[in-house]
């Protein structure tokens, strides 16, 4: 069970919305590189990066301050946000991403997803943002009609590495990780799922510890862990323990 710490990147800031508005934003850190050696340094072992501004735009727009994390991390980084082509995809991988996660492209062009699963096998993701159990896009901005479920067996079989599921009226506000969607979702789908959205104290992380969540890859943090809710060290180590 993996914690994933995460920088969500707005005009070259690392910052936390609230419900996905861009207009409820918090700034954590002017430098998102020394954020995410900070969060290295705690014993982190996966970075989870969005691009806020290029999910809006359908293009990387704080490419300069993840080029800059690249630089300053040694752990794995998955990015997402904005990325809706191939040579987009190439691209990051070659300056060193770990994981790319596709998510508006994976409902407008589901063959760009598997074509890129197929040519980068266990480094693309897809990330399935859901309001109301509907998916959402363009930065959370559209509610589609397509059931969470229904976009996910759309992959089954394609080589993606992950699904990273988000409750968009959760994330940012602390209210919990929406823990029974979740798991419904990885018992409905062969590919793993990560829980993000509202993953909100130490409470969450002990949630993380039961035998119903190890069907689950991880869990991203992010307001959580950026004003002391969850204390990075302990939160890993009863991971470590339950793991064991």
């Amino acid at each position: 069970m993996i914690l994933f710490p995460a920088i969500d990147l707005k005009d070259g800031q690392c910052v936390r919305l609230k419900l996905g508005d861009m207009n409820e934003v918090t700034v954590f850190n002017d430098s998102p590189a020394d954020q995410a050696r900070s969060f290295e340094d705690q014993g982190f072992q996966y970075l989870h990066v969005v691009d806020l501004n290029g999910a809006f735009a359908g293009q990387s727009v704080n490419g300069a301050a993840v080029e800059q994390i690249l630089k300053t991390v040694n752990f794995p980084v998955q990015l997402g946000g904005g990325i809706r082509t191939l040579d987009h995809i190439d691209s990051w991988l070659d300056k060193g991403l770990a994981r790319i996660i596709l998510g508006t492209v994976a409902v407008r062009d589901p063959d760009l997803v598997k074509a890129a699963a197929k040519r980068y096998p266990g480094q693309i993701a897809v990330g399935i943002d859901a309001r109301g159990g509907r998916v959402a896009v363009e930065g959370w901005a559209e509610t589609s009609e397509l059931d969470v479920i229904e976009l996910a067996k759309r992959f089954e079989g394609v080589g993606v590495a992950a699904i990273i599921y988000t409750d968009i009226d959760r994330d940012g506000i602390l209210s919990g990780i929406n823990w029974d969607a979740t798991i419904a979702l990885a018992h409905a789908t062969s590919i793993p799922v990560i829980a993000s959205g509202g993953l909100a104290s130490m409470a969450d992380i002990e949630r993380m510890t039961r035998p119903d969540t190890r069907i689950l890859e991880g869990a991203i943090s992010g307001r959580a862990l950026y004003d002391g809710r969850i204390d990075s060290r302990e939160a890993l180590a009863r991971l470590k323990a339950s793991a064991g």
